[in-house]
């Protein structure tokens, strides 16, 4: 899971933000699902970026995106509805990502998001990857890195 702390819900840079994020792991991204705010209005350059189908749920039908429900949910556990984000910064943003990446699952056979993303991308890779996930709270960086190795 990415959270990153945007300026408002214009649709530009949602779309450039989603799409340096998730460019290290198209490879494993088939479709993304939005709602349908506005925000989502230049999902035809992420498509298109990222090489896969964008759909939209289907108004009031939330349980079409389930998985962003129960993730809404969760980030909503450390900035309940009402926030105010203007006092929130991109550090905050990154503990609770971090904090939620290494929060183990039952549906993931108990891994953190962290242990299952470096089991997938093990998988779907010819060689054995070195994959090395930083992230520094001083540095604010969360960094991903493929290092392959020839063994």
């Amino acid at each position: 899971m990415w959270i990153r702390k945007l300026t408002g819900k214009q649709a530009e840079p949602l779309s450039e933000k989603t799409v340096e994020i998730l460019e290290p792991f198209k490879m494993l991204i088939h479709t993304i699902t939005g709602d349908n705010g506005k925000e989502f209005a230049k999902h035809e350059f992420i498509a298109k970026q990222l090489e896969l189908n964008f759909f939209f749920a289907h108004p009031y039908h939330s349980w079409e995106r389930g998985a962003n429900e129960n993730t809404n949910g969760l980030i909503r556990q450390y900035f309940p509805k009402g926030t105010d984000f203007i006092n929130i910064t991109q550090k905050h943003t990154d503990y609770v990502q971090y904090k939620l990446n290494n929060r183990p699952g039952k549906r993931s056979d108990f891994l953190s998001p962290i242990g299952f993303l470096i089991d997938l991308l093990n998988q779907n890779t010819n060689k054995k990857l070195h994959l090395q996930l930083e992230f520094s709270f001083q540095k604010n960086i969360f960094q991903y890195t493929n290092r392959n190795s020839s063994k």
